[in-house]
């Protein structure tokens, strides 16, 4: 089983950077795929940015150049370090890890979200 715990989240002007980090706890966690995604008011959740084991990224193209994720296997931890930022950025952000813990199967798991709001 594992658990994600994520931080970072917060209220700043448009232009500003915030940086959100998700941490993986767990006997013997195994990442796999790191990802985050958003839901801003009345949409659907959407893919914000991927990594993949071996580093390769993902994003969507309105973060593209401006936001930037990355991963601390040796800590099970992950980044997503977002710049200039735009008020069309806020929503309600998750961290997704698909991942193994000991013996486990490989599984999906969520964070509790973290939002992140920015003011024009």
């Amino acid at each position: 089983q594992v658990q994600l715990v994520e931080s970072g989240g917060g209220l700043v002007q448009a232009g500003g950077s915030l940086r959100l980090s998700c941490a993986a706890s767990g006997s013997m966690v195994s990442i796999n795929v790191w990802a985050w995604y958003r839901q801003g008011p009345g949409e659907q959740r959407e893919l914000v940015a991927m990594i993949l084991s071996g580093g390769t990224t993902h994003y969507m193209d309105s973060v593209k150049g401006r936001f930037t994720i990355s991963r601390d296997d040796a800590k099970n931890t992950q980044s997503l370090q977002m710049d200039s930022l735009k008020p069309e950025d806020s929503g309600l952000y998750y961290c997704n890890t698909n991942a193994r813990a000991g013996t486990t199967g490989l599984r999906n798991y969520w964070g509790q979200g973290t939002q992140v709001t920015v003011s024009s």
